[in-house]
């Protein structure tokens, strides 16, 4: 089996790789100290007893009759005919301590609880602040938007009455025109909503207040952004007069696809009128608008006037 060059190259850095791991594994590898370290802590005298006095160790024996003439002094002062009075005094020793115990323990336990008490007290504190500080927040953003929606009434009718002053002006600027007759009224006409009802190149005082005659002149349209390319007249059955609003629906190339007549702002039901409007608005046209909507809903407003 024969090895290409690049095998043999991989090989030889492998061994090579390996063999230096194993020389600074031997070099520097964690050795263990011998004799181990011993355990350090404190020395403890040696003795008998956990009581004594002097500086230097006794030996073994006398450390033996030392320990037998305390307990024989301890006996001596403490007679053994006398059980009573140690029990007293060991009872009275116990009692001491427990009270001693106790005391500091009901003593911890009051300053545990009214630390517990003061920390819960500073949270509620912290809490009603906290909400306090919320409401006054609410009540302060409620009260600037109230302003603002104010001020914004405010400057829309002062921007109104301004509009209607300078529209005032314009229109009494070159008195004694056709329509100047010192009246004082503001709208006119037979329909609904303000406005002065009739045409631009109309007669003051006519009793007819549409552009049309007896051949369904008078068309108008609402289509927001949208212009009108052509608004053919409807064929007038000629027995009935009236008004006639078809809503209509445009695409961007500015066909109507729908017309539906009679909707709100009509004030006839007459099935000819209403049919007659229907067509005319399926033949109407507008401008192409590639920004506006797939359909556009607009309408158009047929007035039909006896002659």
């Amino acid at each position: 089996m024969t090895f290409t060059d690049s095998q043999k190259k991989g090989v030889t850095l492998t061994v090579l790789l390996h063999a230096s791991i194993l020389l600074l594994l031997f070099l520097f590898g964690s050795v263990l100290p011998y004799p181990p370290p011993q355990e350090e802590g404190y020395l403890v005298d040696f003795g008998d007893s956990p009581t004594g006095q002097g500086l230097e160790e006794p030996s073994a024996a006398r450390g033996s009759e030392a320990t037998a003439a305390a307990k024989k002094a301890a006996s001596v002062s403490h007679p053994a005919n006398s059980p009573q009075s140690a029990a007293k005094n060991t009872d009275k020793n116990e009692e001491d301590l427990l009270t001693q115990n106790y005391e500091k323990t009901v003593e911890m336990a009051t300053t545990a609880r009214k630390k517990i008490a003061n920390e819960n007290k500073i949270l509620l504190d912290d809490e009603r602040k906290l909400k306090a500080r919320e409401e006054k927040q609410r009540r302060d953003e409620e009260f600037a938007k109230q302003q603002q929606e104010a001020e914004e009434n405010r400057l829309l009718a002062e921007r109104e009455k301004k509009i209607g002053a300078i529209n005032s002006r314009a229109k009494n600027a070159f008195g004694g025109g056709k329509t100047d007759n010192g009246s004082q009224s503001t709208g006119q006409g037979n329909t609904y909503g303000p406005g002065n009802q009739g045409s631009p190149g109309g007669t003051p005082g006519a009793n007819q207040y549409g552009p049309g005659g007896g051949e369904g002149k008078g068309v108008s349209f609402n289509l927001s952004g949208r212009n009108a390319r052509s608004l053919p007249k409807p064929s007038f059955p000629g027995n009935e007069a009236g008004i006639v609003v078809v809503e209509v629906t445009v695409d961007k190339f500015g066909k109507v696809t729908k017309a539906l007549p009679g909707v709100k702002g009509s004030n006839t039901v007459d099935t000819d009128l209403l049919e007659a409007a229907r067509k005319a608005a399926l033949l109407a046209r507008f401008n192409t608008d590639q920004n506006a909507p797939a359909f556009q809903k607009g309408t158009i407003t047929y007035h039909f006037i006896l002659q």
